[in-house]
């Protein structure tokens, strides 16, 4: 452990030459790529030259050069050795998985990346625990779990267990409102360890409780595309958890994100021409999207992260994520973001609490079917509250939208009444098997915090669940 320490803290005092050393090896071992070929580099390793001849690109632009590989061409095309792995996103911000090349130096970094953070370092059961002790008890799967390939090898792992069953059966009966349900059935856990920021945010009062006395660490910062930054500060609450970048797993730029500030819309954002500055150019308490170069053939590929300065470690910086770049609730000249979705739902909650209720999962939409458009927030929550209840929650979404091209909009009649649905319960769930079914991994998925029309499959399910539907009187 101190070996991996003393490493780390060496890359972190010198980042700027490490960078260049490690955009100088992507560049030697990729050379024969048709892709860098055909940009010109000729050979040269250099910042300057690179960022001179390759341009910033999204996956739209690379899509041609995935899927000739995918579809068997072995010939060095994004790079020097052939792909033989293909990573599968998320799909929950586009609406479908995207395909993304994976290679033997990028399982490296990810070793990197764990090494360097360990030497540092859902309700779901509540609705089902009483079948589960009984197919303990009676060594046979529930009969409501049907894919094949799960019985089967739950078959073989499943044998009858009363003494087990018995046991669990007493625990959950002795909790509390479910609190501190983790260690109760884990009492050897030293602490939970998962991805707690971000989308996943909202879940992390939840954890807390079932959680009791025991530490949450959040894990460390990576994509579909590639590892990042590492939490080398584990003992921070996952709400105050930063990430320091490890100069070594790749080439890092950074487009500020006033430069961005005009943008319209979900996408004009990627129309425009930026300036990204280096790794050792951010300033403190600055917003920045990421461009990552990669050993697996991205080169100056935007991941649509949007990230803030915290400070640095040694000379290297510590990013705290803030959102995706487009997620964003937009309709007239007002901007809300994925955590100002997040805290209107967190301040509207608040109402449902005092109800002994909670909301299990939200998303949102842009209705622009009718003049003014408007924001949609979908609800599902843990029982029946009553209409007044939910009328007052839908006028406190409304009015903790802060923004002021927002509520000046609202004010006006640009942006009409927000619409508070509720839908049926098991409808996140209903969404989790349309990814799942689509390829997405369990691991991987993130409920989809704003659902645009491109995302028609998920509406359609999101719709066709609908119980209860408010409008806002907040600015009547």
């Amino acid at each position: 452990m101190d070996k991996v320490i003393e490493e780390f803290e060496s890359l972190t005092r010198d980042p700027e030459r490490v960078q260049r050393e490690t955009l100088k090896r992507i560049l030697e071992d990729n050379a024969s790529a048709e892709y860098l070929q055909n940009l010109g580099l000729n050979g040269r390793t250099d910042p300057e030259s690179f960022k001179a001849c390759v341009p910033l690109v999204t996956h739209k632009e690379l899509e041609l050069f995935i899927y000739r590989i995918i579809d068997g061409d072995a010939s060095p095309i994004l790079t020097g050795k052939p792909i033989t792995t293909m990573s599968l996103s998320s799909g929950t911000t586009q609406g479908k998985p995207k395909y993304v090349p994976w290679n033997d130096e990028l399982f490296e970094t990810t070793m990197q990346i764990y090494q360097t953070s360990f030497a540092f370092r859902n309700r779901t059961f509540e609705l089902v625990w009483e079948e589960l002790c009984s197919d303990i008890r009676e060594g046979v799967l529930t009969s409501r779990v049907t894919v094949p390939s799960i019985r089967m090898a739950m078959s073989k792992l499943l044998k009858p267990n009363p003494e087990l069953a018995n046991l669990i059966h007493k625990k959950c009966m002795g909790l509390s409102n479910w609190y501190g349900l983790i260690p109760e059935l884990f009492p050897n856990a030293k602490y939970i360890y998962g991805i707690m920021t971000g989308s996943m945010e909202p879940y992390l009062k939840k954890l807390r409780h079932y959680a009791g006395e025991l530490p949450l660490l959040t894990a460390d910062y990576g994509s579909s595309e590639g590892w990042i930054a590492a939490n080398v500060n584990p003992k921070l609450p996952p709400e105050s958890a930063t990430y320091t970048v490890l100069p070594h797993i790749g080439y890092f730029e950074f487009i500020p994100l006033t430069q961005l500030e005009n943008a319209k819309g979900d996408h004009t954002f990627l129309c425009i021409d930026p300036q990204p500055v280096g790794l050792t150019q951010v300033k403190v308490g600055e917003e920045y999207e990421i461009v990552m170069t990669n050993p697996a053939g991205l080169y100056r590929y935007r991941l649509g992260d949007v990230v803030k300065v915290m400070g640095f470690h040694n000379s290297t910086p510590q990013l705290k994520f803030v959102r995706r770049s487009s997620l964003l609730l937009n309709i007239n000249i007002d901007k809300n973001t994925e955590k100002d979705l997040q805290l209107a739902v967190e301040a509207a909650s608040k109402l449902l609490a005092e109800e002994k209720l909670e909301v299990v999962d939200f998303t949102s939409h842009v209705d622009l079917s009718k003049e003014p458009g408007h924001y949609v927030i979908f609800w599902e929550i843990s029982g029946e509250a009553s209409e007044e209840v939910l009328g007052e929650c839908c006028n406190c979404l409304d009015k903790s939208f802060i923004d002021a091209g927002y509520t000046s909009s609202r004010k006006v009649n640009c942006i009409g009444a927000l619409e508070l649905r509720v839908v049926r319960r098991g409808t996140f769930q209903k969404i989790l098997d349309h990814y799942l079914g689509l390829g997405t991994a369990v691991s991987q998925y993130k409920t989809p915090r704003c659902v645009g029309t491109i995302n028609s499959k998920v509406l359609q399910i999101l719709s066709e669940n609908v119980v209860k539907s408010y409008l806002s009187t907040a600015f009547n």
